[in-house]
């Protein structure tokens, strides 16, 4: 009997397996020590009208972190709703923005429409906003992108979009994160084109 083939798959499986879990762990983020001391890195500044607290702007290091995991949110994002993958979708969207990704897939499904996504990159990304509100913080921040995206229907045929062109996309996202909370990561909360 020749086992080497069993061992092959099981080296195989926990290559797949390790590649997977550092995706994840890039994408959703991990504690580093530095969570507790977040506000630390944001100069603040109090609004009476609305009583919200406001940031004037980010230390170098924070804004650095923060843009470098908005990006590959939003790239996850975009290509995980493309393909209508809810499974991926999930733990980056809060109820509320998941709910209308779900309805939007379920639409397509429905009407049979097939969503190609091809991702070129990402222009730019800046912070636009930052408030601190009852323990909850948001950042908003504004992306340019470019994107090649059409819709086909069941025959193959083009009802929306072109394959073939590269469109610059103008988002404006918003990500939250309770501080009080263990989870190190950030949910996106609403959406602006």
């Amino acid at each position: 009997m020749n086992y080497s083939f069993e061992y092959i798959d099981i080296i195989l499986l926990a290559m797949i397996a390790g590649f997977i879990f550092l995706r994840l762990r890039g994408i959703l983020g991990r504690r580093t020590g530095n969570d507790k001391n977040f506000t630390n890195q944001f100069d603040f500044i109090k609004d009476p009208k609305d009583k919200k607290v406001k940031s004037k702007g980010f230390d170098d290091a924070a804004k650095e972190q923060f843009i470098k995991g908005a990006k590959l949110a939003y790239e996850t994002i975009i290509m995980s709703f493309g393909k209508g993958d809810l499974r991926q979708l999930k733990p980056l969207l809060n109820k509320k923005v998941y709910n209308e990704f779900s309805a939007a897939i379920e639409d397509r499904k429905i009407n049979k429409l097939k969503s190609e996504t091809t991702f070129i990159g990402i222009k730019s990304a800046k912070i636009k906003d930052f408030t601190d509100v009852n323990s909850i913080y948001n950042v908003t921040v504004d992306f340019i992108s470019e994107i090649i995206t059409c819709t086909k229907n069941i025959d193959n045929k083009i009802v929306a979009g072109d394959p073939d062109k590269i469109k610059v996309v103008t988002d404006t996202w918003k990500f939250a994160k309770d501080k009080r909370s263990n989870n190190p990561n950030w949910l996106l909360v609403e959406t602006q084109s």
